[in-house]
């Protein structure tokens, strides 16, 4: 072999081995080297709100059921569902013709007691002016004192009588004003001014108010509505009269605010069997069933967007902050025995990884507000993990 190819052969096997410690490097750096990935979030601006939820309905704020007083048949309605009405005006008509019937009754004999009463007096007149005289005779030894007395008697009970048809006289009126009142209340009219929502009654329908007032309509002031929000007893200890609130309605993106107004001690009462001892209290909730708080609040309505029984999705706020620095919670470690104060690892600009002192304000389950120690664009921490170079190659 010349010299010059057996110089050529060592110079390939070296360039071999070269490039295949370069092939080996580099699936080596490309897929077995361990390299640190260090996640991260990024700290901004936002609003923050911590609320409690719950369900509710709406009911006019003002309303009155309007029931009969009189029996009998409705002659006229004279309003429908719907209707706007202003308070005095003429609702319902019913037949007035037993209460008329009653009221002529009445006059006929209070005025049948008004002549006995006249003759009664006269009567009464004429005995004492025949005691008087009896009197005067007896002065004169006239007449025995047996008519002295006879004749103070009959006095004495034609005043008795008079007194007794004045006393029938007046439960005789007495008796025609209440039946007068009676037919009055053939006439129902608008206890106040508002919106006929319900109509329970027809025309032609017969009432019988004996045992008790049949409901005919129901009256309510839509410009101002109350919601009906039940609060889980979980809840209910975070809300508190004077707290915001805001709710919306199903199909409409709008808010409506107001302010809590009340929250009723108890719950509503649940149904009692049947068989249970009416004078027992209502038996207790069953295990495991959530007890619900009703917490009140009005909103104005003067758009009349808002009708009664509508659903609402209510939030009352506990607390709320707007355009503040924002930081989730998952990046921050509390301090010990010091309640507000959080530590947070930053990565700074040279990829080194700083710690620092973090206060927070206004925080729910995931984000809280930042008071001090960081600002918008500081990328916290979130993690560090080691994994293949490969792993971020490859996923599946």
């Amino acid at each position: 072999m010349p010299a010059s190819l057996r110089s050529i052969v060592p110079a390939r096997r070296l360039a071999v081995v070269l490039l295949l410690l370069l092939l080996a490097f580099t699936l080596w750096w490309m897929l077995f080297r361990v390299r640190t990935v260090v996640d991260t979030v990024t700290v901004g601006r936002g609003d923050i709100e911590v609320s409690v939820t719950a369900l509710g309905t709406l009911q006019p704020r003002s309303y009155v059921d309007v029931g009969a007083q009189a029996s009998g048949e409705i002659r006229r309605i004279a309003v429908e569902a719907g209707s706007v009405v202003k308070k005095g005006e003429l609702l319902v008509e019913i037949d007035p013709a037993v209460q008329q019937a009653k009221v002529d009754a009445d006059r006929a004999a209070l005025d049948s007691l008004r002549a006995q009463l006249a003759e009664q007096e006269a009567e009464r007149d004429l005995a004492q002016v025949q005691y008087a005289r009896q009197r005067r005779l007896a002065a004169q030894d006239s007449v025995s004192r047996q008519d002295v007395d006879s004749a103070r008697a009959s006095w004495r009970v034609a005043v008795a009588r008079v007194a007794d048809l004045h006393a029938q006289i007046e439960g005789a009126s007495s008796t025609l004003k209440g039946d007068q009142a009676q037919l009055g209340y053939t006439r129902i009219y608008a206890p106040m001014s508002g919106t006929v929502v319900t109509l329970d009654a027809r025309q032609g329908q017969t009432l019988n108010a004996t045992y008790q007032t049949p409901k005919i309509l129901r009256i309510a002031d839509l410009s101002a509505m109350t919601v009906w929000t039940q609060v889980s007893e979980a809840d209910v200890r975070r809300v508190r009269p004077g707290m915001p609130v805001y709710f919306t309605t199903l199909g409409d993106d709008r808010r409506w605010t107001g302010r809590v107004r009340q929250i009723l001690p108890a719950p509503p009462n649940p149904p009692e069997s049947a068989s249970s001892d009416s004078s027992k209290a209502a038996s207790a909730p069953s295990a495991g069933k959530v007890v619900l708080y009703t917490v009140l609040f009005d909103v104005d309505n003067a758009d009349g967007a808002l009708m009664p029984q509508m659903s609402a999705q209510v939030f009352f706020v506990e607390a709320a902050a707007h355009g503040v620095v924002l930081a989730p919670l998952t990046a921050l470690q509390a301090v010990a025995d010091t309640p507000g104060r959080y530590t947070a690892r930053v990565l700074v600009a040279d990829g080194d990884i700083a710690v620092r002192e973090v206060g927070i304000g206004v925080h729910d389950r995931l984000t809280a507000e930042v008071l001090s120690g960081l600002a918008p664009g500081d990328r916290l921490v979130t993690g560090i993990r080691h994994e293949r170079a490969a792993a971020g190659r490859f996923r599946w």
